[in-house]
């Protein structure tokens, strides 16, 4: 096994990725992982809990983004303001490579266990928005509302982006999403 760990956890990702295309998350084995990224299985449990968090690594790092966002909003925003605001830094980490986010989504839509920890992964960050909005003094039921209907935004126009063929701007179908949700109040 090679000692240099150069960008060892994205040569974990990359391998993982590739064999989880390949073979399918279930019967990809950690020790195929690292043997992949020419590492070892130690190695990779430096890096990662477990082999479904080479998919969902990062999950916290988002969480912090969208209440930080909720948190800098200007005092006098609306809770779904706010919440428009936190969903274009969501797109700072989201929208960074269409291609590979396609690709993770083909591989969690393969698999229940991953689709069960993506719902998980949203509740986590509807939670903590509706905490960040909380914070701002908005009031329960409210926040929760807000916060919930923020992720199914995301959902939504993350759902399209990576359907389409080509690389579309993320952010402005997080844009589009958020004013059809807020359209169907006047219908």
């Amino acid at each position: 096994m090679a000692r240099w760990e150069g960008d060892a956890a994205g040569r974990l990702r990359s391998a993982a990725m590739d064999l989880y295309a390949e073979r399918g998350y279930e019967q990809t084995t950690v020790a195929e992982i690292a043997e992949r990224a020419g590492l070892t299985a130690r190695t990779f449990f430096r890096h990662f809990a477990d082999k479904r968090e080479v998919l969902f690594a990062g999950s916290s790092d988002l969480a912090d983004a969208l209440v930080g966002a909720l948190k800098d909003a200007p005092g006098p925003a609306s809770p779904m303001a706010a919440v428009g605001l936190a969903l274009e830094v969501s797109t700072t980490f989201l929208g960074r490579d269409h291609q590979h986010s396609r690709r993770r989504q083909a591989i969690i839509s393969a698999n229940p266990e991953l689709m069960e920890r993506e719902l998980i992964k949203m509740a986590t960050l509807g939670s903590a928005m509706a905490a960040g909005l909380r914070e701002r003094g908005v009031p329960e039921p409210d926040a929760s509302l807000a916060a919930q209907a923020g992720i199914v935004v995301l959902q939504v126009a993350f759902g399209r982006w990576i359907e389409s063929p080509v690389e579309t701007d993320l952010a402005a179908e997080m844009r589009s999403a958020l004013d059809r949700l807020i359209a169907l109040q006047s219908h």
